[in-house]
């Protein structure tokens, strides 16, 4: 279990990688791409902003691509809490609006200036196909 304090989590972090686990079949893969972009920043009053997105994203020119530019980004913020080993986001503001209203859990685990980052295990909006999964992700403090 991570003794990790709110003052830890403190700052701006660049993602580096963010691979999703398919509960069924324990496959492992990268729909971000293997150079995702994005930032998490914890504010020392107590709120967290996401913005995360995958490599390779290009201007939409049809209603199709713009759809598909969805799959390829996640970003919300809220107020958070700790607890125990997890960080506990009540999200106000969201890419997708399902999730809007709900509490978001991340286990996670800081070594260093890196931060190993688990999501419970859900249907992920951007991937409903692949059922239940659950985010891995890294993150590197940049300041």
């Amino acid at each position: 279990m991570s003794m990790t304090s709110d003052n830890d989590l403190i700052g701006t972090w660049k993602l580096k990688t963010y691979i999703v686990e398919i509960q069924s079949t324990g496959q492992k893969i990268y729909p971000m791409g293997l150079h995702p972009q994005g930032y998490a920043i914890f504010t020392a009053n107590g709120r967290v902003m996401f913005v995360l997105t995958g490599e390779g994203r290009l201007p939409a020119k049809t209603d199709a691509e713009m759809a598909n530019l969805h799959k390829t980004i996640v970003s919300y913020t809220g107020p958070y809490r700790i607890e125990g080993d997890q960080w506990v986001t009540s999200v106000e503001v969201a890419w997708n609006p399902e999730w809007v209203g709900t509490e978001q859990r991340r286990h996670f685990q800081i070594h260093g200036n890196e931060m190993l980052v688990t999501t419970t295990w859900r249907v992920m909006p951007n991937w409903q196909e692949w059922g239940m999964q659950r985010s891995i992700l890294n993150f590197e403090k940049v300041q």
